[in-house]
């Protein structure tokens, strides 16, 4: 009798085991079938995605919009901390280089020699001057996506702008001579208060060119390459023409000293007595000499 129970209640203990295992491996391959048609699908999606991609490809968008702010910590226009620099010109002929037969002007200049002082990489992101660009010409230019998105990418920012505005170009001298041309000086049919008319405006313009560039990046170190008299020589125009440039530059200031991260490099000293030295045939333009000091004065300037 006492066998007949144990063998029974082994039969029962046995029938329940495999009634649980049943029953599980019925969820286990209710699980197992789920995720392989969850594999499928997923897969079936990809296969349709890549055809999509390849028959219709979709390149990410380049986002164009200035940069954020660079990161806090870092202190407006302290290149001294980063390991590499990247440089953005913009503004007039000048900035493009005009004059110099090498095409580097003082911004390839500076850059080179930014690198050879510091044992640090500098790149020259671009060069966004233009030959007769004036004050009311560069605004709108400011308001661009391509270019608030180099100057925002900029470390260092090289600009200059403003002789076309006082000078109208080289045209100025259409009429008169160089104080080495045989009328000793004399300048045909050209009135010196021209130089000083569209200076208030042009000034004002001068201004917001500045708070805007900074407005773009207010992290870059920010560089105004100031004006020179290139009409020194002659008598018509060196009175009224060292008056416009010298309140031309006090203007620039304005605006400089209030910010760390701007700076002005003075070159009409540079020119002054040496016209015949830095000028390119232009009469207007500096010549690869010319260029070189400004590139020189930059340097100083920034380190």
């Amino acid at each position: 009798m006492f066998m007949y129970i144990t063998f029974t209640e082994t039969t029962v203990q046995i029938n329940l085991w495999r009634d649980y295992v049943l029953s599980s491996s019925k969820w286990i391959w209710r699980i197992i079938g789920i995720l392989s048609i969850a594999a499928t699908l997923l897969l079936i999606a990809g296969f349709a995605y890549a055809v999509q991609d390849i028959n219709h490809p979709q390149g990410s968008k380049l986002n164009l919009s200035a940069p954020s702010a660079k990161p806090e910590g870092t202190a407006p226009g302290n290149i001294e901390q980063k390991k590499e620099l990247k440089a953005a010109v913009i503004g007039d002929s000048l900035a493009k280089g005009t004059g110099d037969s090498t095409g580097s002007g003082f911004a390839r200049r500076s850059v080179t020699k930014l690198a050879e002082a510091t044992g640090k990489k500098v790149t020259l992101l671009n060069n966004l001057g233009i030959n007769g660009l004036t004050t009311s010409g560069l605004l709108p230019k400011l308001k661009e996506q391509g270019t608030r998105y180099v100057l925002g990418e900029a470390d260092i920012i090289l600009l200059s702008i403003g002789g076309n505005d006082l000078f109208q170009g080289a045209d100025l001298l259409s009429g008169s001579q160089t104080g080495t041309a045989a009328n000793d000086g004399e300048a045909a049919d050209l009135d010196p208060d021209e130089l000083l008319e569209a200076l208030p405006q042009a000034k004002k313009q001068l201004q917001q060119i500045l708070e805007q560039v900074r407005k773009i990046n207010p992290g870059a170190l920010i560089i105004y390459v100031g004006l020179y008299n290139p009409f020194g020589d002659v008598k018509d125009l060196k009175v009224a023409g060292n008056q416009a440039v010298s309140e031309w530059n006090s203007a620039a200031l304005t605006v400089i000293n209030k910010y760390d991260n701007m700076t002005l490099v003075p070159t009409f000293d540079l020119f002054q007595h040496q016209l015949n030295k830095y000028l390119s045939t232009d009469h207007f333009h500096p010549n690869d000499q010319g260029y070189e000091r400004i590139a020189e004065r930059i340097v100083q300037g920034m380190l």
